[in-house]
């Protein structure tokens, strides 16, 4: 027969009769037969153990640092039962093997004579007294659920109990014992029992709870806490008699355990982190015993300054609140608060754990805009900044206060907050940028492009979690402290997310590299910067918010006054606090400095001072800036101080403010060549700011000198005296819409050296009006290209177009 070019022959009747026949004539010889089923009973026997003996569901349970109860969730089934734990303790192996199996450590999983004895014993009461059944074999019995006490069942357990010592130690067997036994109504085995009876683990029972819970799996359905308490109590004491007679306690410890009281009812099991509970079980705990970094005293005290705070608050509308407290050096979480408590009030949402929740960011995130500036040598700590009114492509920012300062430090306006300088700052440093810097910090709520955000950014248009933005604030400061450490080495991996995951490995030794995200100079500077932080213009208490340690501070305060935030750096600590409400609803009031600043710092006097971060000198040089401008000094500027800066500082502009400008003998005139000799002038060095800065700037500065005015017989100076503050060349205006809905006016904005001139208006050729000291008019024009023309009563002018593309309601805006 053709096979088809097959390798193989076709398995026909023939040869399926000759395998029979090989079979047959094995099988004929009896000794033969003899190793067959020898070979059979024991492969049977090697895999008759299940590879896992319990598939029951557990619950989920968090230990602190130290193995504490932080908290637990109930099993699937409706069981308090705790995952296996190997570990179980000297006095509930002694109590069990006393209490069940005294010969437990000398047999291998049958005792023959105890099982006689208890066939003897239940035939004399005429009833199954006893089952003579070691511990080993017990556990076999709690692993088959269901299964009828019968002789057959008896031989099964014999059999697999045998098995289970074959391949496990006597700790194991009696750790499977205790993590799975039952301890009565829903409580199986010891670790849940030790915390439903008495609120301890089983390491910290003294001998009489113990034994009280070692005679428990016995009778779990007659014995239980709360009843039957004469029955209970006398199989206790008989079992801490036999603890005394075998030697393992002291006649007063015994009759002492006597006295101790049983158990009236279930204790309700810790509750210290349920939110941490939550994060665990959606990224896959279930069923685990998670052993957390959490700091249980530091959780519980942080859990009460949270709640104190939230009594408070609700009075305003505030109902939630959460808090994170981090270790630098590791990373590791101590504290993990994700919300308040508002009992029966579902409405606020206190099940959402708001450290993982995307909120608007406020003002948290210019340290990070101001440390990238400094290492990338934009910006020295003192440059000024433009603090003026703003419009850029339609967007408006505007100070907390509403005020503004012409010019301020980068790290004053830091300190305070200041929202134009920020924007001022990211539009020079670049929103693209940043938006890339922000995403190799770690921030993964920046899934959009650049020009999504746009300048907002800074001020809260994109959103954080309060999680990765406490990391990064660690990462800052643990690249910092090791910079000495790793002689000025960077070790990329120093920015990393928080754990708070428990881990007794040694990390990896460090990947020292020349560079890292933030180099060390910047960092120490940003943070000193923090420091200073103050609200004088927001809180007029917020000196009660400062301790007598050295802590880096940054709040912020979302749109709409929806979220308040409070970020503050140690060397040793990061503490990171959210208030507002999970729905989204705004309040007066709730701003990072009234709401969350005050939860800071009551946490940061919980914690151990720290002392401060050393100055990383070898990343930083002395250089004369310009005391006034901040920048680097030129030959003119005057006065001059000599700083620590950046290196990468050395890149920054020098001083554009100071110039030469020439006055009269009596130094009371500007003039030039045209109305007098050079000889006969004076050279002086002048701090000069742009009109649209000088005219806010000296209100806040009284210490300005304005420049003298120009001598009457001299030409017109090519200086120019006035500015437009708003708008700006080439500017798009949106028209404002009122609350009625009626068109607003467009409040145009002129700065002028001279105080008390008079400028007439014009716009497209037409007269508008005058105005004198104040340079503000409001105009209403219509939709398309305009030209202001600006005339002051010396007859210097100024034109500017701009456009008018829309309405916009008022409020629409940041």
């Amino acid at each position: 027969m053709d096979n088809g070019g097959s390798q193989y022959p076709i398995l026909t009747a023939q040869y399926w009769k000759n395998i029979g026949g090989t079979l047959l004539t094995f099988f004929k010889r009896k000794r033969n037969r003899r190793l067959f089923i020898l070979t059979v009973l024991f492969t049977w026997y090697l895999l008759c153990l299940p590879s896992k003996l319990f598939t029951d569901p557990c619950s989920t349970v968090l230990v602190d640092k130290d193995g504490g109860l932080l908290c637990a969730k109930i099993a699937e089934d409706g069981q308090w039962r705790f995952p296996g734990n190997e570990e179980v303790p000297l006095r509930f192996k002694l109590a069990i093997v006393q209490f069940e199996d005294k010969n437990f450590y000398y047999h291998h999983g049958f005792n023959p004579l105890a099982f006689c004895r208890a066939i003897v014993q239940n035939i004399k009461a005429g009833k199954i007294v006893s089952g003579g059944s070691t511990l080993t074999m017990q556990t076999i019995r709690l692993s088959r659920k269901g299964k009828r006490r019968t002789f057959y069942e008896k031989f099964i357990e014999i059999v697999l109990a045998s098995r289970l010592e074959l391949s496990s130690s006597k700790n194991e067997v009696i750790a499977l014992y205790a993590s799975h036994a039952p301890f009565g109504s829903n409580v199986v085995g010891l670790d849940a029992a030790a915390w439903r009876y008495f609120g301890r683990s089983p390491k910290e029972l003294s001998w009489a709870e113990t034994a009280t819970l070692a005679v428990l799996p016995n009778a779990p359905s007659l014995i239980y806490p709360g009843k039957n308490h004469d029955r209970l109590k006398a199989k206790r004491d008989r079992l801490l008699n036999k603890l005394f007679a075998a030697g393992y306690m002291d006649a007063e410890t015994c009759e002492l355990s006597k006295q101790e009281p049983l158990p009236e009812k279930p204790c309700e099991l810790p509750q210290l982190a349920p939110h941490l509970l939550t994060r665990v079980l959606s990224e896959g705990g279930k069923g685990q015993l998670e052993h957390t970094t959490i700091d249980a005293q530091l959780q519980k005290r942080v859990t009460e300054i949270i709640e104190k705070h939230h009594r408070q608050l609700k009075g305003n509308g505030i109902h939630n609140a959460a808090a994170l407290v981090l270790d630098v050096e590791t990373g590791t979480t101590l504290a993990y608060i994700g919300n308040t408590e508002n009992k029966d009030k579902p409405e606020f949402g206190s099940d959402v754990d708001v450290i993982t929740a995307p909120r608007s960011t406020g003002s948290i995130l210019k340290p990070y805009l101001f440390a990238s500036m400094l290492r990338d040598g934009e910006l020295l700590a003192n440059t000024l900044v433009p603090d003026i009114p703003t419009q850029i492509a339609g967007y408006s920012p505007q100070n907390f206060n509403l005020g503004y300062d012409g010019a301020v430090p980068a790290k004053r306006a830091l300190a305070r907050s200041l929202n134009i300088p920020a924007v001022k700052m990211l539009q020079s440093y670049g929103v693209e940028k940043f938006h890339y810097q922000l995403r190799k910090l770690g921030m993964s709520t920046i899934d959009k492009p650049s020009d999504h955000y746009g300048l907002s950014i800074i001020l809260g248009g994109a959103e954080g979690k309060l999680w990765e933005i406490a990391g990064i604030y660690a990462g800052m400061a643990r690249t910092l402290n090791h910079y000495t450490r790793y002689n000025g080495k960077y070790d990329r991996a120093d920015f990393h997310p928080p754990t708070y995951i428990y881990n007794e490995k040694k990390s990896a030794d460090p990947s020292l590299e020349s560079e890292s995200i933030f180099d060390a100079a910047s960092l120490k500077i940003t943070f000193d910067a923090m420091v200073e932080v103050s609200r004088p213009d927001e809180q007029a208490n917020w000196k009660l918010y400062t301790s007598s340690a050295r802590i880096a501070w940054k709040t912020g305060t979302s749109f709409g006054y929806r979220d308040g935030w409070a970020v503050g750096v140690t060397p040793k600590n990061v503490v990171a606090v959210w208030v507002g409400n999970a729905n989204g609803e705004g309040r007066p009031g709730l701003t990072g400095i009234g709401t969350a600043a005050p939860i800071l710092f009551d946490i940061f006097a919980l914690l151990k001072p720290a002392g401060w971060f050393e100055q990383p000198y070898d990343e930083m040089q002395r250089v004369p800036v310009c005391r006034q401008s901040g920048c680097r000094a030129i030959d003119i500027c005057s006065p001059v101080d000599t700083i620590w800066v950046q290196k990468t500082g050395l890149r920054t502009k020098p001083c554009p403010y100071h110039r030469i400008i020439h006055l009269d003998a009596s130094s009371k005139w500007r003039v030039n060549s045209d109305c007098e000799e050079v000889a006969n002038m004076n050279h002086v060095s002048w701090f000069v700011l742009p009109p649209s800065q000088e005219w806010y700037y000296k209100s806040k500065n009284p210490s300005y000198r304005e420049l003298p005015p120009l001598r009457e017989d001299c030409a017109s100076a090519s200086l120019s005296s006035m500015e437009l503050i708003y708008p700006k060349q080439v500017s798009k205006i949106y028209v404002p819409v009122e609350l009625d809905g009626k068109p607003g006016r467009t409040v145009f904005k002129v700065a002028h050296r001279k105080p008390g001139i008079t400028i007439h208006w014009h716009l497209d050729e037409k007269f508008m009006g005058s105005t004198t000291g104040i340079h503000e008019l409001g105009f209403n024009p219509e939709e398309g290209v305009h030209r202001l023309i600006l005339v002051d009563e010396e007859g210097e002018s100024l034109e500017q177009a701009f456009e008018i593309i829309g309405k916009k309601k008022q409020g629409s805006s940041l």
